[in-house]
């Protein structure tokens, strides 16, 4: 099996699971739709995790400069760390809420857990700039924990906006407030 045949079941899995989900990420259907056998994908993917893991390095890697580009557009060196904390979790909400069925694949534990494909160091720099800002915003703290938080709350954030919970009980219907109060309750109060 060639390297553009290996490229191209990532392709697809990437494309079938942003327009179907991660539940729709099967072996067989990511072979039908790529045009080869359904035995195919194992000679380069021995497991299905070793495939799953591969489309969610996809997504790691596109949330990661996505990251980069938001904070270089913004002035890493002239912004707070506050404001560039702020563009990246715009950043990952909206990454979140426009690809659901990826971000739900991404932060699967079996798959992290199985650190199939390197998935884990792969979900790292994102996680690693995130420690360096609030470490730089909070030099008082354990910048990791801090961030680790920061990290759960915007990940439910994206949760609870997908399912339309917040919406319902916030009256909001933008996720820009919510992401100003989990700053705030991270990493104090804004000065205005």
């Amino acid at each position: 099996m060639s390297d553009s045949l290996r490229t191209r079941l990532i392709d697809v899995g990437v494309d079938l699971v942003t327009t179907e989900g991660a539940h729709a990420l099967t072996l067989r259907e990511i072979a039908r739709r790529a045009g080869v056998s359904h035995g195919a994908p194992r000679r380069y993917f021995p497991t299905h995790l070793e495939l799953l893991s591969a489309i969610a390095r996809r997504g790691f890697t596109e949330l990661a400069a996505r990251g980069s580009r938001a904070i270089e557009e913004i002035g890493p060196g002239t912004a707070a760390p506050r404001e560039r904390i702020a563009a990246l979790g715009r950043v990952y909400l909206d990454f979140a809420l426009a690809n659901r069925g990826m971000h739900e694949l991404m932060f699967r534990h079996d798959l992290l857990e199985s650190n199939r494909l390197g998935l884990r160091e792969a979900s790292l720099p994102v996680f690693d700039l995130l420690v360096d800002l609030v470490g730089q915003a909070r030099p008082d703290t354990d910048a990791r924990l801090v961030a680790g938080a920061l990290l759960a709350n915007l990940y439910g954030i994206a949760q609870l906006w997908t399912w339309g919970s917040l919406q319902l009980t916030t009256g909001a219907d933008d996720f820009a407030p919510l992401l100003r109060t989990a700053l705030d309750a991270h990493l104090g109060p804004e000065e205005r």
